[in-house]
């Protein structure tokens, strides 16, 4: 991935293409049953080709279309001492 590629602002950039007279609103979201998943919600301004997408943010710090995988659960042992 080349630099920037992986910003939220370049993906409004490329998939959303705001120009002067139409903005893009940007709505945190969050689901009840995903736990660490972050994601907002990016909103064209323009009346007669409005778009929404909702971009998601990787664990590598990288936003994409697209959700993580989920998140396994983890088992820990300590060796206890004694």
């Amino acid at each position: 991935m080349k630099v920037g590629e992986g910003s939220l602002r370049w993906l409004i950039d490329k998939w959303i293409a705001p120009t002067a007279t139409t903005s893009v609103h940007i709505t945190r979201c969050t689901f009840a049953n995903s736990g660490q998943t972050r994601c907002v919600l990016a909103r064209s301004s323009a009346a007669e080709n409005s778009l929404a997408i909702f971009f998601f943010r990787h664990d590598d710090g990288a936003w994409r279309v697209f959700p993580p995988p989920p998140r396994k659960p983890e088992r820990h042992f300590y060796a206890g001492t004694g």
